[in-house]
Parts: C-alpha cells; structure tokens; sequence
C-alpha cells in the first residue's frame, strides 16, 4: 500500500503518512504500520503481511489474559504463586511474590530468563520460585520468566490458556488459530512468542485504547486497562524504559506502550484516540519507531487542531 498524495486525507492518514515518510528517511526496518484514530484507519506495508513473532508484546496480551482472569474470578493480583503453584521447596521469601509482582517485574528473584534461551531445569516455573527474593514489590527485573510464571499461575486454574483465551480474546477479535511459543512442558511463554500479523495486532491495540472494549463487545474491564498503565514502577533505567506498569512502558511523549524487541508497538495516545502499531526487525534503532510514531500524532492532531479553528 502507497501513500496517499492527493486529495482531501483522514487524521489517520496524515499520522500514516507522515510516520511513513520518516521512516524511510531513516532507513528503518519496519515491516507494517496500522495507524487507528477514532474510527477511522489507515495501513501501510513494507513487506508481506505475516505473522511475526511479536516478542515482548506478548507480556502485553498475557496481561490481558490476567484481567479476563480476574474480571471472571478465577485469581487477583494479590494471589500467591504457591497458592496456585506447587512448589516443591519455595525460595526464602518467595512464597510473598504475587500475580501482580510477576506482571510488574517486581518479584525480588533474581532469575533473568527469555524465550529463545534454553530450559535447562525440569520446570522453568518452580526453578524461578525456588530462588530467594529479595523482598517483593521493591526489585525490578526484566524478564520473561516472571509472566511465565504468571501464565502458570492461571493455567493451574483454567489449562491451556492460549485455548481458553480463544472465546475470550481471540474469536471475539477475529483472530484465527493464533500460534504461541511454548515451553518443553508445552505451557505458553507468555512473555514472548506470541505470532500476530501487523492487522491482527491492531485490534488488540483498539482494545487498550477503548478500555477493554473492541467494537460492541466488552473484552476485560476499563479497571484493568487502567491498571496496565498507572501505578508504574520505577526500572532504574532512563528515558523511554523508566517506568513499568503491567506489562507496559510509560511513553513517548504522554501516551503509552506495548514494546517488544526489534520494533514490535502497539503505541496508545488516549487523548489523540489514537493508537499506532508497527511491527518489524530493526536491530539498531528500534527505539526510533515508536518515537516517530508519538511525533506523528501529536504534529498531526496539532495540525487538526490549527485548522478546524
């Protein structure tokens, strides 16, 4: 799909094309651009639209799952891993860590594990809860074993949870047979490996922006999404990976994000109604994307706002 040159453009549109325009100039390895402002939309493709491997958003959508989880009764962020989990000898200190310390990276374990890393234990769950914590609620570690973890947590309660989550999430999104990496026990990773095309993850993305709705249907309540991007924690890092909620990053600029490594996005921009994904391999300057992606929204929502005085 081309950039429009001619005529009378959407607000989506404009936010389109002016992300596009930057992105070429900067040489950037984007794959696909899916810009949502109120209701209307706009896309544009670098290459085939395929599904990717969408890397840390998948925290994102484990997220998701979790507050469907708790809208439905089955857990609460203040569950205890080894009240659902159980673990054979917990950490000192580990029987404290909770759904919510797992989502916000706080468990206090010092346990740094990804999903394309090896298994070497029998269990990826109990080897994490096994280690000591270091007081949970007051460490930052980013990792993918922790919503692991979580995602254990509910499938202790409910089985699968990518087939759980398909009349939950999936079905009601139009998301066919979506495919999740999984562990050698054949539990999801939860914080990596989940494959959505460029489109398909936009409509998660409308579901972040509506407050939990997607069209007419209610998804998870607007408390939840709420939740993912408020009380942030501080990761002791600068800039953009500053501050944490439940599976999400502060910012650019006043939104929000999902964020995962070589330049999966789903940028949120409540007071623009916008929310802008990307997907794509950008190993240099991934950050860059979902920066020109903020700039773009609010030049263009400024641009709106000058001319309909």
């Amino acid at each position: 799909m081309g950039v429009r040159k001619t005529g009378v453009m959407s607000l989506a549109e404009t936010v389109r094309d002016r992300i596009v325009r930057a992105i070429d100039a900067e040489q950037l390895g984007a794959y696909g651009l899916h810009v949502l402002v109120g209701l209307e939309s706009a896309q544009h493709r670098w290459r085939s639209d395929d599904r990717v491997n969408l890397y840390s958003v998948s925290k994102g959508v484990s997220a998701l799952a979790a507050g469907i989880a708790i809208d439905e009764g089955i857990l609460s962020l203040d569950t205890r891993a080894v009240d659902v989990l159980d673990v054979p000898e917990p950490g000192a200190g580990s029987d404290a860590v909770t759904l919510e310390h797992l989502l916000t990276m706080t468990s206090g374990i010092d346990f740094e594990w990804f999903g394309d890393d090896e298994v070497p234990w029998p269990d990826l769950a109990f080897e994490m809860l096994a280690r000591p914590s270091r007081g949970a609620g007051g460490h930052f570690q980013y990792s993918d074993a922790s919503t692991y973890v979580a995602m254990r947590m509910l499938g202790a309660a409910v089985g699968d949870v990518r087939e759980w989550l398909m009349p939950r999430l999936f079905r009601p999104l139009g998301i066919h047979n979506p495919q999740w990496l999984r562990c050698p026990l054949g539990w999801i990773v939860g914080g990596s490996g989940l494959e959505l095309r460029t489109e398909e993850l936009a409509r998660i993305g409308r579901v972040l922006r509506d407050g939990g709705r997607f069209r007419d249907d209610r998804v998870v309540t607007e408390r939840w999404i709420d939740r993912m991007h408020s009380g942030w924690v501080s990761s002791g890092a600068d800039g953009l990976y500053s501050s944490y909620g439940l599976a999400a990053w502060r910012g650019p600029r006043n939104g929000w994000r999902l964020d995962g490594r070589y330049g999966q996005y789903v940028f949120i921009d409540e007071a623009a109604d916008a929310v802008v994904t990307i997907t794509a391999h950008e190993e240099k300057s991934d950050q860059r994307l979902v920066e020109i992606a903020a700039d773009a929204v609010a030049a263009a929502v400024a641009g709106d706002a000058v001319t309909s005085r």
